[in-house]
């Protein structure tokens, strides 16, 4: 049984969805516009440390309530986009994880720890990846700015109960928009305008300064007026918009103040960016369209060459057939695809499914061996070599590589799961019940985790090493979960 932790944290956690995009000016352009360094601010609410906790946390209860989409690929292609723009960040305290709901709603949002999350949703609507990373962009800002620390300030100085009203929805609105904000106006009318004037002070702010860290990072700065513009066009004739508009209005001043600050910076005409359009591929065909709809939409757009990446309509093509077993179409797909491009992880992380598929995973392991050689600790080439040696019955392979790879990536649920998988067919009981401990903490579920730490402690038989490293891990989640009830 998962025991909670302290309620108005989780809910101050969730209540800081952010809008849409991201838009911001630089000092260096407009000293009218420079903020003061947040460094300390709210410390007396939380402190870092405890922010962490906290993030930590929230994210292991997301990871069993939330449609969080475990995928290494996109997952890659999403951190590798969020770290270009935090080097560019001011006041970034901690690593952050950027994450993938599987959600078709158009949200992103942020909380404690550097914790954000995109909607695939959001990712569909994109045009490129300039307006990806400008929402991105204006969540790390409410990040660095430590608005949700400020925002429990404010909160502080209300009555308790502005924090309890918001309590029922926020979690409720990460799986249901719609039905979360409904949740939090059935509040007490002091808790919802509470609500609404912190987050417009945010809101402003984020903007500020997510636009410069855009222009730094090399994005096209006129990104987040145009996400807004296309945003706003979409949603204009309907009558009731997203629950993000709800709460963030596209009003024409705030979509004129983000072509304005815009202005400040040179614009950059970047070319289409295959991997961005890769990704959409990937999240069309496999998360926001259904199986027979993935292959009308995906051969439609190769015959019709409507999309501006080709190999991406291909790829996605490919994507579809697998997912309906027709692994031959996809194969041959593929094969074309990989020969002008041998090291693209998209391609790759395919290729190896399909030889899988095919009963050939041996083909999959010397495929991956020479890039895997050169980069042994890419979640996307790891992981799929991992899972082909499994494939192939090489279990201290497996494991080697996996035991390498959670050096630096504790927290990635594929890698454990994959590792119990290869402990259970080696029939190395222990180790495996050790690994599903370590999945079930993932998920904030330590009792679990600690049931599955006794299992392994009965078969570690006489090896007394091994018994006390798992008493001592149970130690730890048990301190874990104290922690979290002293929050």
């Amino acid at each position: 049984m998962r025991k909670k932790f302290s309620a108005s944290l989780v809910a101050l956690s969730f209540v800081l969805t952010s809008s849409l995009t991201a838009v911001a000016q630089d000092a260096k352009y407009s000293n009218k516009n420079a903020l003061p360094e947040i460094g300390v601010v709210a410390s007396d609410a939380i402190s870092l440390d405890k922010e962490m906790i906290v993030g930590d946390a929230v994210m292991r209860q997301m990871r069993g309530q939330s449609p969080i989409i475990s995928d290494p690929v996109l997952d890659e292609y999403l951190q590798d986009i969020g770290n270009r723009l935090v080097v560019h960040a001011d006041n970034a305290k901690f690593p952050f994880e950027f994450f993938w709901v599987n959600n078709d709603a158009i949200n992103a949002f942020a909380f404690f720890g550097g914790h954000i999350g995109v909607h695939t949703g959001l990712m569909r609507r994109a045009e490129n990846e300039s307006e990806l990373a400008s929402v991105l962009a204006h969540e790390i800002s409410h990040v660095t700015q430590r608005h949700i620390a400020r925002r429990m300030q404010a909160q502080q100085r209300s009555s308790p109960l502005a924090l309890a009203s918001l309590i029922g929805g926020v979690l409720i609105a990460m799986a249901n928009p719609e039905a979360g904000i409904a949740a939090m106006q059935a509040g007490t009318a002091a808790s919802a305008q509470l609500q609404i004037d912190y987050t417009r002070s945010n809101e402003q702010e984020a903007d500020r300064i997510g636009i410069a860290m855009l222009a730094r990072a090399g994005f096209d700065p006129n990104a987040a007026a145009s996400f807004f513009s296309t945003m706003a066009e979409e949603y204009r004739m309907v009558s009731r918009p997203p629950a993000r508009l709800l709460t963030h209005p596209l009003t024409e001043t705030r979509i004129a103040d983000a072509r304005n600050r815009a202005g400040d910076y040179p614009r950059r005409y970047l070319p289409i960016n295959k991997q961005f359009e890769l990704a959409k591929a990937r999240i069309k065909a496999r998360y926001s369209f259904g199986a027979d709809y993935a292959i009308e939409y995906f051969e439609a757009a190769v015959a019709q060459d409507v999309q501006r990446s080709k190999e991406a309509s291909l790829y996605g093509l490919a994507l579809a057939y697998m997912r309906s077993e027709k692994i031959e179409q996809a194969k041959k797909l593929m094969d074309e695809l990989i020969v002008n491009d041998k090291g693209n992880l998209f391609y790759l992380d395919a290729m190896t499914d399909i030889y899988i598929s095919m009963g050939q995973p041996l083909k999959a392991v010397e495929m991956l061996k020479p890039h895997v050689t050169h980069n042994p600790r890419n979640q996307v080439l790891a992981l799929n070599q991992a899972n082909a040696l499994i494939s192939a019955q090489k279990y201290d392979d497996a494991i080697s590589l996996l035991k390498d790879f959670l050096l630096v990536r504790k927290d990635y649920q594929i890698a454990h799961q994959l590792m119990s998988e290869a402990y259970q067919k080696s029939k190395r009981f222990s180790q495996m019940h050790q690994s599903k401990a370590e999945v079930y903490a993932l998920y904030g579920a330590y009792n679990r985790a600690v049931d599955e730490l006794q299992y392994a402690y009965n078969f570690a038989g006489d090896d007394h090493l091994e018994k006390q490293r798992i008493r001592a891990r149970i130690k730890q989640f048990r301190d874990q979960e104290e922690r979290l009830e002293q929050l």
